[in-house]
């Protein structure tokens, strides 16, 4: 099963192309430019590398947050957009789900933070034991201290691996709180990637997890800070 993955919900993004669970080719734009500019370059990267074209593409597996919300609409909208034009079913990958896979064969508890700002962040707990991401916790936003009071309880002596903006943002405050053996994610692990979308896409694939492209749509988690700021106007 040959798939595109795509992932936009961070800083950067990223397309990938699958064999089933073989990476044929990954690329990964730049930080902080606007998804709409990279995206499709990006795709268009990939195919011209790997020397293989849209129709040869079975699936399409999409990150579906949490995470940025244009960035996740301007990657949803891709995807949707390719399903339709080449008749392709979508996989939907929640975010957190992958960034947790970057971390598999660890050994550890692999705990993705996305920053949420407000002292917040997106974040899961997940047990890779097995290859896949478990979730202990299921993907939530929570003040990041919270996060850390839960994993000292949960977690006092366990060995622990932290990644994402999130880690980045509150590495001081995980250095100064957290109790269980840590370490922190290095280069592209610790952080979205498309291949690891693109693998769990494919495990999903086979066990019928796929949606049509019209049903595909993001999870944010919670709402916009435009929704928010107009939720406060309203007093609500």
């Amino acid at each position: 099963m040959k798939i595109l993955a795509i992932e936009s919900s961070g800083s950067a993004a990223s397309a990938a192309i699958l064999e089933d669970e073989s990476i044929i080719i990954e690329k990964k734009g730049p930080f902080k430019i606007t998804h709409s500019e990279t995206l499709m370059p990006l795709i268009n990267e990939c195919f011209k590398e790997s020397g293989l074209e849209p129709s040869d593409m079975d699936l399409i597996a999409v990150s579906g947050g949490p995470g940025s919300f244009t960035g996740l609409r301007i990657g949803s909208a891709t995807a949707k957009g390719l399903g339709f034009a080449l008749g392709k079913d979508l996989v939907h990958v929640p975010t957190l789900d992958a960034m947790a896979m970057n971390c598999a064969g660890s050994g550890r508890i692999a705990v993705p933070m996305m920053d949420a700002r407000r002292g917040q962040v997106y974040t899961g707990i997940y047990d890779l034991e097995d290859g896949s991401p478990r979730a202990v916790l299921e993907g939530c936003a929570m003040d990041a201290g919270e996060l850390l009071d839960m994993i000292n309880t949960k977690y006092p002596s366990g060995k622990v691996i932290f990644l994402g903006d999130g880690a980045d943002a509150f590495k001081e405050l995980i250095i100064e709180r957290c109790k269980a053996d840590y370490i922190f994610a290095e280069g592209d692990d610790a952080y979205q990637r498309a291949s690891s979308v693109g693998l769990l896409g494919y495990r999903k694939a086979v066990n019928g997890g796929t949606v049509s492209a019209a049903d595909e749509a993001p999870v944010y988690l919670r709402p916009s800070q435009a929704e928010r700021v107009r939720a406060e106007q309203n007093g609500n």
